[in-house]
């Protein structure tokens, strides 16, 4: 990767330009209508029903979500570290509606691929032309022994962000100082590689607060990880020995919770931390194992031009539950996907050749407040995957404190927008 300064541009509008400007040519051309369902309300799939209607104002655009608000993921390391409040999380799809999109506030349950029809919750039925997967992530709790959802209420995940990041808040908030958080971080592929490492960051930020003799535990299934180098320079400056983290390598990988006994079991030992923070191995939303979208891996192979799943005909799978290849998981990605997936379905229902999309994507980090840093990084289909291009970049290992700031301050704009321009 080409190392260069993340500007504004390249950061913050370039997670839209690419798609959206791949769109245009089929505004302008787009004649026929079509029926497309998009299910799951996150990053990926509210960005994509609004870039189909946009796109193309005559298509009949139905987005199903479970939730009448959308949680972010995206800063709830924040909540988590009581920075910031889960009201500035939460998100709502009235502005969505007001498009002339119709939202459908229930669970996707069955999906016939052959006959294009998808059940809801209510027992309704909706036939499509083309379908839309973003169902985000769910848990591989076969994965890891002892841990479900009953133990996430004493060993909470947070990975999903809501009413188990507030249980963690509140945890810490109940600890006594001298206590130990425990982190354990599964294997790849997962959402976000980078959070687990913000969120010891934040905890740890916290602790030295307001429980200055406290201390975070990092327990890893993996011995590297993204922008290592800047996340422990970081630690060091800031947080001295808070901070311990175990890699694979050194026995880190989590084999199975005893969450009566608040105990994680690794291959070289047992820990019983005060607070257990365990975020399980994953897989893509039930609902594309339900659609026979998901293989063996628990992910969805797709075409990375047009985001159509490899399994089943007519569904298109973005964001977090995709074989992406080189892109990662997260909600740059996801918006990105979601804009170049609708400007392929117009292209489809119109008779047109799909282009290759590109892709740009950026992950901000931050490590205390008025210190971050980023890694953004552009795609292009390759074979069955995206793969990394030239042109992306990450923040110096070496930089003075305005620059730590301004990334800060930076990755907050990134937050107005990208909500802004998903949710309105």
């Amino acid at each position: 990767m080409t190392t260069r300064p993340v500007t504004r541009r390249n950061a913050v509008l370039g997670i839209t330009a690419a798609a959206a400007t791949l769109a245009r040519p089929s505004v302008l051309r787009a004649q026929s209508a079509g029926r497309v369902v998009v299910v799951g309300g996150g990053f990926g799939g509210a960005a994509c029903a609004r870039a189909l209607k946009h796109a193309d104002a005559k298509l009949q655009v139905t987005l199903i979500e479970p939730n009448k608000l959308f949680t972010s993921c995206p800063f709830s390391n924040e909540v988590i570290a009581g920075l910031r409040d889960i009201e500035a999380q939460q998100f709502g799809y009235d502005k969505l509606a007001a498009e002339d999109i119709t939202v459908l506030i229930q669970a996707a349950t069955r999906i016939d691929p052959q006959e294009r029809n998808i059940a809801t919750s209510d027992g309704a039925k909706l036939i499509y032309d083309r379908l839309v997967l973003s169902p985000g992530i769910d848990f591989h709790f076969e994965a890891l022994p002892g841990y479900d959802d009953t133990a996430s209420e004493k060993m909470p995940h947070a990975w999903k962000a809501g009413a188990q990041t507030l249980l963690l808040r509140r945890q810490l908030e109940a600890m006594a100082d001298g206590g130990t958080v425990a982190i354990a971080i599964p294997a790849n592929p997962s959402r976000c590689p980078p959070a687990p490492y913000e969120r010891a960051s934040l905890i740890a930020h916290y602790l030295k607060t307001e429980k200055p003799r406290s201390k975070v535990l990092i327990l890893d299934a993996k011995d590297n990880f993204s922008q290592q180098r800047l996340f422990e320079k970081a630690w060091k400056e800031l947080y001295g020995d808070m901070i311990e983290r175990v890699a694979l390598s050194q026995g880190g990988r989590v084999t199975s919770v005893d969450a009566s006994a608040k105990t994680i079991v690794t291959e070289f030992g047992n820990y019983t931390p005060d607070v257990a923070n365990i975020i399980p191995p994953q897989r893509a939303g039930r609902i594309a194992e339900i659609a026979g979208a998901a293989d063996a891996t628990g992910w969805c192979p797709i075409d990375p031009v047009t985001f159509e799943s490899k399994l089943a005909p007519n569904i298109h799978v973005i964001g977090d539950a995709c074989l992406g290849g080189g892109i990662p998981k997260s909600a740059a990605a996801a918006s990105a996907q979601g804009k170049a997936c609708a400007a392929a379905i117009v292209n489809l229902l119109a008779g047109r050749a799909p282009q290759a999309p590109r892709l740009t994507g950026v992950c901000y980090n931050t490590v205390a407040p008025g210190y971050g840093f980023s890694l953004a990084g552009n795609y292009q289909p390759k074979g069955d995957i995206f793969a990394e291009v030239e042109g992306g970049a990450t923040s110096p290992l070496d930089a003075l404190p305005e620059l730590r700031a301004r990334e800060a301050a930076k990755a907050e704009r990134w937050f107005q927008t990208i909500t802004a321009d998903t949710f309105g």
